[in-house]
């Protein structure tokens, strides 16, 4: 395993996070144990919650088993978020210091700890005062419930207006943001990748995989069965295999994809995860899993090196389509310039 500070923070991570929103619907109890145990001896110290996920039973695996390796659990850094609804009330989800107030000691409860190293809003709030919602997390930093605090789906004014406001203020700042990254999902590089580097913010990106597609299990002209994400559901969210299937973009990325694992003698879901954790700004990729075979092999890219080939062929066959303005080459090089013309 290799490790980074979280963000602009002293605290260390290993490069690949546990996700968990597996916890307790796609994995019971005990396989959920036995993938974290699996990720600790592996030398991962990175585990990613959130209160949403199986509506706190995530939390609660996660707890009882910190309770029960207590020796294990003083090396994790553990992070969870809130926002999204938790109960039918209309204060129940939001940004608000009440919610979150709320939101965040029924984390903790659910964890069994006094505070979490990295508290994460799960989402922007139009209906919220971003000074409100900074505030509280401030208060929390000084508080000792929390030890730092990060953000989730974001956009990059988002996130560069909350880095100021907190900045202003002299409040804690934000230290990391978590997006959608990945071969098949690379919109992020237009404003949020330039705006946490900019602030000295740190990615972990989610979905590095893009819902399984990255992972070699899926065939053109082949509808997804069995229990895969979308065997099992195939309109299943952004990454519904209807329209991706149906765009020629993503053949070309998973046939590039796939040649460069067979070239490497590797998987197609290592070399997807290699490519990703060599983008500039990321601090840890977060692994999802329903197995410990899948956990092991998603580890396995910690140690693969692709090479300048490889990750310039990569970078180029997945670049997004975009319009002449503001994001195509040209526009692109408008905001540079050189020191002598």
């Amino acid at each position: 395993m290799r490790y980074r500070t979280m963000g602009n923070t002293g605290t260390v991570v290993s490069v690949q996070a546990l996700g968990t929103m597996t916890f307790g619907a796609e994995a019971d109890e005990e396989t959920s144990g036995t993938i974290i145990e699996a990720y600790v001896e592996a030398g991962g110290n990175f585990l990613d919650t959130a209160d949403v996920y199986s509506k706190g039973v995530s939390e609660q695996i996660i707890g009882r088993w910190l309770a029960a390796h207590p020796t294990e659990a003083q090396q994790l850094v553990i992070a969870t978020k809130g926002r999204f609804p938790m109960g039918p009330g209309p204060n129940d989800y939001g940004a608000s210091r009440r919610h979150l107030t709320d939101a965040l000691d029924s984390s903790l409860a659910r964890l069994g700890v006094d505070s979490v190293d990295l508290y994460q809003i799960h989402a922007w709030d139009a209906l919220t005062p971003i000074e409100e919602t900074l505030r509280f997390l401030d208060d929390a930093v000084r508080a000792g419930k929390i030890k730092a605090y990060g953000f989730s789906n974001y956009l990059g004014w988002q996130l560069t207006k909350a880095a100021w406001i907190a900045k202003v203020h002299g409040w804690a700042p934000p230290v990391t943001l978590q997006p959608q990254y990945s071969l098949l999902v690379r919109g992020i590089e237009h404003e949020i990748v330039p705006a946490a580097l900019d602030q000295g913010v740190g990615l972990l990106p989610w979905s590095p995989l893009a819902g399984g597609w990255l992972s070699g299990k899926y065939t053109r002209g082949t509808a997804p069965s069995g229990a895969t994400r979308l065997g099992e559901n195939p309109e299943r969210g952004m990454e519904a295999w209807g329209p991706r299937s149906e765009d020629e973009h993503t053949w070309a990325v998973l046939d590039a994809v796939r040649e460069v694992a067979d070239g490497a003698g590797t998987t197609s879901a290592a070399v997807a995860l290699a490519w990703l954790d060599a983008q500039p700004a990321i601090t840890s990729t977060i692994l999802g899993a329903r197995t410990v075979e899948q956990l092991q092999q998603n580890i396995a890219a910690v140690d693969l090196d692709l090479g300048a080939d490889a990750l310039a062929r990569l970078t180029e066959v997945s670049t997004p389509q975009t319009e002449v303005y503001p994001y195509g080459p040209q526009a692109v090089q408008q905001r540079f310039r050189p020191i002598v013309p």
